[in-house]
This record gives structure tokens, sequence and C-alpha cells, in this order.
């Protein structure tokens, strides 16, 4: 009896630590809400890891093109070979205020619409294994954007899990 007592604390523990992480990732996505709606491109930077977000699609963009094959001609190397510099242009093409905007109105948040709190937005992240915490678009849906706290304690856009067609650029 004293086992379960104790092991019901334990994961009371751990889901009050999970809990507390959302609340207060949920202030940093809600500045980083402010920064997209406002085209704020000082505010965005802080709240992005642009290095990150490129590494992650990096990958995506070669995982993607290793699927691609035309008759007798295997565009995975192609693909492996191009990602970074497709990568290194989509950070600077892509990792800016009006193109997140799209992905923010996704959500629902569109610039004639109050932005939630912050208890609103810790109801739509998701604390991860590894100590991140990811936005989803429906309340147990997959994760679509992914923040990681920083050494100063700030928690920054790190990963972009959703479809890459999504992130389009206007001119």
């Amino acid at each position: 009896m004293l086992r379960r007592l104790v092991l019901f604390g334990l994961l009371g523990l751990l889901a009050a630590c999970a809990t507390a992480s959302r609340l207060d990732a949920a202030s940093d996505v809600h500045a980083l809400l402010v920064a997209i709606r406002d085209e704020d491109r000082t505010a965005f930077d802080a709240r992005v890891d642009r290095e990150a977000l490129k590494a992650e699609i990096s990958s995506r963009l070669a995982r993607e093109t290793s699927r691609l094959k035309i008759e007798g001609l295997d565009l995975g190397r192609l693909g492996a070979l191009a990602a970074p510099a497709l990568a290194n242009f989509a950070g600077d093409a892509l990792i800016q205020p009006r193109v997140f905007r799209q992905v923010a109105e996704a959500y629902g948040y569109s610039r004639d619409k109050p932005l939630p709190g912050t208890v609103a937005i810790a109801s739509r992240l998701k604390a991860m294994p590894d100590g991140r915490v990811c936005a989803t678009v429906e309340k147990d849906g997959p994760c679509v954007l992914i923040f990681t706290r920083n050494a100063e304690g700030r928690w920054r856009l790190s990963g972009f899990e959703g479809d890459l067609s999504s992130l389009k650029i206007r001119l």
C-alpha cells in the first residue's frame, strides 16, 4: 500500500513538472505569436532557434528527396547533397514572421482575433519525453511546432513538424 502511495506521489510530481513546463513555455509561445502578428523581426528572432530549424529542415528535405526516383535515377544522393544548401536558403527565406503567420492562422490565430492567454496556450502544448514541448493543432493531435528551453531559460521555436508546403513565401 505504501509503495502505491509513493508511486502515485511520484507520478503526481511528474505531471506537475510537465504542467509547469507547459505553462512556462506558454508565455514564450505567446510572445512568439505577438511577434508574428506584429511582424516584429527582432522579437521573432529572439524566440526562434534558427540553427535548429535549419538542421531539422535539412534533415527533412534529405528524407523527402531520398524517396524520389526517376527511371533509373536515384535522387536520394542528390537530395542529401542539396538539402543543406536548401535548408540554408529556407532558413533565410522561410524562418520569418510573415511566413509563420500562415501557421498561426492555421491554429486559428488571425490578426482580427485577440491572442489567447498563456493558460489557453498551455492547454495546446504537450510535454515531450526529452524535455521539449510541442504545440498541436488539435488537443491530442501530432506535434507541429517544437520548443526547446535554452540556457537562459527561454523557450524557443526549434522544430517544425508540420507540412513543409504550408510554409510559403509571400512576395
